[in-house]
């Protein structure tokens, strides 16, 4: 039977829903990091540049993100649970496919497309449903289901480097297809919940159901803007961090030493960010101001470090790049309400996915051009802290106005807004859905 409480439980099974949100995203996101580690070995084998090969992690990134909608409005019509639960077993057999290619054109259907189209069914829907579970701890919960990302790259790219010296890339894979089915018991644990204010059906039409309407709302499609911009180059060390170690002449194991330095930073910003951003001391559009532009800083800071300070500089890219990701999830309730998040989730990572698609490829091609990845990393910081700029027109992103005081600092309603608790600025007005300033400031 589905549970009906009057509000976000804020506990409770929230919390196995959070251990399952942290194994989607380790499977998902930290293997992606990781498969970095495979591309010299793939380049080689096929005899391939780099650009051909960074095809294989970019087409998977794009694929599981701009499919992100459907598999949100999938959530939305049956549930997540058995959106998720496919969405594991697909991804499964887009590795063991992969295992057994024979060209480059295999492996951008295997892990590019297979994988990928499986990857877009369980993030969203899981990361949506975790967010129904909590209200005034939502941004920590979020925050520790993200640090499966840095948990999974720490585990993961040793591990992946061990098989790939063992077995070779074909059987790196297999054992990598025997791991995401994983995803398939993750899915089993989110539980449906009916909150008040939910529709009494599911949308009807496809715009509706891909939550498009959102997009009519001038603070959403402010973050929006801003965050495609960010992908542009947020997810190229996923994919050239390792390979650029290699070059800088780290060896294997070295290059795995980088990444797992960057995703311990990682792993721990998301839980302290996400505790912060549920303090109130902040505003969230604010913060996630402040983290977008020092992830773009990161980002430059590791394609000018040379051999000796690049473990530093992961380090200082993963502790603002694990900062950041909580605050994108975390902020979408209080711009879309609650019962839009996990369309408004598929939303975002289907624009992601733009920068995804372009971000590793032209970071293979500047790699190719110049020999080195300097000019790379150089670039994609560029698109982050463009992006980041883009965030200071969210209401509340700059400061406006005076603090208020206590007696005049009004509590947002339940749902609508209490992201921002500290802010005189009201991201949805309580006459409507568009976003609107207080006139009392």
């Amino acid at each position: 039977m589905t549970p009906k409480p009057a509000g976000p439980p804020d506990g409770g099974w929230g919390w196995v829903v959070a251990a399952a949100a942290f194994a989607v995203n380790g499977l998902s996101y930290g293997l992606l990091r990781s498969l970095g580690l495979a591309l010299p070995d793939l380049a080689e084998h096929f005899d391939r540049s780099t650009q051909d090969t960074a095809w294989v992690s970019a087409l998977a990134l794009a694929v599981q993100q701009a499919a992100s909608p459907v598999g949100s409005a999938l959530s939305t019509r049956w549930g997540a649970r058995p959106v998720v639960m496919v969405g594991g077993v697909l991804t499964s057999l887009g590795f063991v496919f992969s295992a057994f290619a024979r060209s480059l054109l295999h492996l951008y259907l295997g892990l590019g497309v297979l994988a990928g189209s499986g990857w877009a069914l369980v993030f969203a829907p899981a990361l949506g449903t975790l967010s129904r579970y909590f209200s005034r701890r939502r941004v920590l919960a979020v925050g520790l289901a993200l640090t499966g990302n840095g948990a999974s790259s720490l585990l993961l790219a040793p591990t992946l480097q061990l098989l790939l010296d063992t077995f070779g890339w074909r059987g790196a894979l297999l054992v990598l297809g025997a791991i995401t089915l994983h995803l398939a018991p993750c899915g089993a644990l989110l539980r449906p919940l009916v909150l008040p204010g939910d529709p009494p059906a599911p949308p009807r039409g496809p715009l509706a159901a891909l939550g498009l309407g959102l997009f009519a709302r001038r603070a959403f499609s402010v973050f929006a803007l801003g965050t495609a911009l960010v992908g542009g180059g947020y997810f190229v060390p996923y994919v050239h961090l390792a390979p650029h170690a290699l070059d800088r002449g780290l060896g294997g194991y070295g290059a795995a030493l980088v990444v797992a330095v960057a995703a311990v930073g990682d792993a721990g910003a998301r839980l302290i960010s996400g505790w912060l951003a549920d303090q109130g001391w902040v505003p969230l559009s604010r913060l996630l101001l402040v983290f977008g532009a020092l992830t773009g800083l990161g980002v430059l800071a590791v394609g000018l470090g040379c051999r000796g300070a690049l473990l530093a500089a992961a380090g200082a890219y993963g502790l603002s790049a694990g900062s950041y990701a909580p605050l994108v999830f975390g902020v979408l309730p209080g711009l879309v309400g609650v019962g839009g998040v996990v369309q408004a989730t598929g939303l975002v990572m289907m624009l992601m996915s733009l920068g995804g698609l372009l971000g590793p490829p032209l970071s293979g091609f500047l790699r190719d051009e110049t020999g080195d990845f300097t000019a790379s990393f150089l670039a994609c910081g560029s698109f982050i802290l463009s992006g980041s700029f883009i965030y200071m027109g969210l209401p509340g992103a700059l400061p406006s106005c005076p603090p208020a005081s206590p007696s005049r600092q009004a509590t947002p309603p339940p749902e609508r807004g209490e992201l921002l608790p500290v802010l005189p600025v009201a991201l949805l007005s309580s006459g409507g859905p568009r976003s609107t300033l207080d006139t009392t400031c």
